[in-house]
């Protein structure tokens, strides 16, 4: 059974420097370099590399960043065949700016991602009822998110949304139509109304999510590790990978694609939310955002060390 991804696809622009300007300011960078990414488009490569059957679904321009997206994709082995060539409009951007302790800053430009809309789900409906998970971002607008995730719902497939970029607020019919709901402390934080930076006060943020609807909310707490709070059941933390960091982008990605691949797997959710904190630990020892991906080969050698 093969797991959709529905979402952003975009070439990361990215700038290595020893620290983040400060507002106005120019700094002197040492590395440029070009790397496939997206919030989509990662999640799709995390999941395709831990050997789990992966269909990416949404838009790049018609250009050359669209064709080399497309290749990269197809190389990790993500099933591009849904993904729309627009030639109306350029591929999405991000362009990032990472520091030598691996913070970085990030603007994205939607491009075609931007022009995703509901109509984009007739290229994967014929297959939504055989899939195991839907993956959802907040990369794309906002009413194709609602509309996949109606759409899965009623075919009985679980949606899994990662709420990036930190929204201000969701639409109310969008938390029941959620299995899983993966944001990290920020966003938990722009969903609740109040800061999220303990484990205490992931449970309430929980607490708040699972009224409005969610099944399952798994909040991702840095160096604290995850809250998971299931539908029925007591939370539990899994404790965080201690690894060290190089680049920490796409690790909210890596994180979500190993739990869609663990739960596809038939792993428990603890499990499975273990699976997530470890590929996420090892894509922040990696530079960039899909190169930053682990296989399923690493990830098994790396639960299997001994003292993990």
């Amino acid at each position: 059974m093969p797991i959709i991804v529905f979402g952003s696809i975009n070439m990361d622009l990215v700038a290595n420097t020893p620290r983040l300007p400060r507002p106005g300011e120019t700094l002197t960078g040492h590395r440029f370099t070009t790397i496939p990414g997206g919030k989509g488009a990662n999640q799709a490569v995390a999941v395709a590399r831990l050997g789990i059957p992966t269909e990416m679904v949404g838009r790049v321009g018609g250009d050359r960043f669209g064709e080399e997206l497309l290749t990269s994709l197809r190389a990790s082995g993500v099933g591009c065949d849904r993904v729309l060539q627009d030639n109306t409009t350029h591929s999405g951007v991000a362009m990032i700016a990472v520091d030598d302790s691996a913070e970085n800053q990030i603007i994205v430009i939607p491009g075609a991602n931007g022009q995703v809309d509901p109509t984009d789900l007739q290229r994967f409906t014929d297959v939504l009822s055989t899939a195991s998970a839907l993956l959802l971002q907040l990369e794309i607008p906002l009413p194709a998110v609602v509309a996949a995730a109606q759409a899965a719902k009623a075919a009985g497939v679980p949606v899994i949304l990662d709420p990036a970029p930190a929204p201000t607020h969701l639409p109310d019919e969008l938390y029941p139509l959620i299995e899983i709901l993966t944001p990290n402390q920020i966003e938990a934080g722009q969903l609740v109304g109040f800061e999220v930076n303990t484990l205490d006060l992931a449970a309430d943020a929980a607490t708040v999510l699972h009224q409005r609807g969610v099944s399952t909310v798994i909040v991702k707490l840095g160096k604290q590790g995850a809250l998971c709070s299931p539908a029925n059941g007591e939370p539990f933390q899994v404790p965080a990978f201690v690894v060290k960091a190089i680049d920490t982008v796409a690790a909210g990605d890596a994180f979500n694609g190993g739990l869609a691949a663990a739960l596809a797997e038939g792993l428990s959710l603890r499990q499975a939310t273990r699976w997530a904190a470890a590929t996420a630990a090892l894509s922040v020892t990696k530079v960039g955002a899909q190169s930053s991906m682990p296989s399923r080969e690493e990830l098994e050698a790396f639960l299997a060390t001994p003292g993990v």
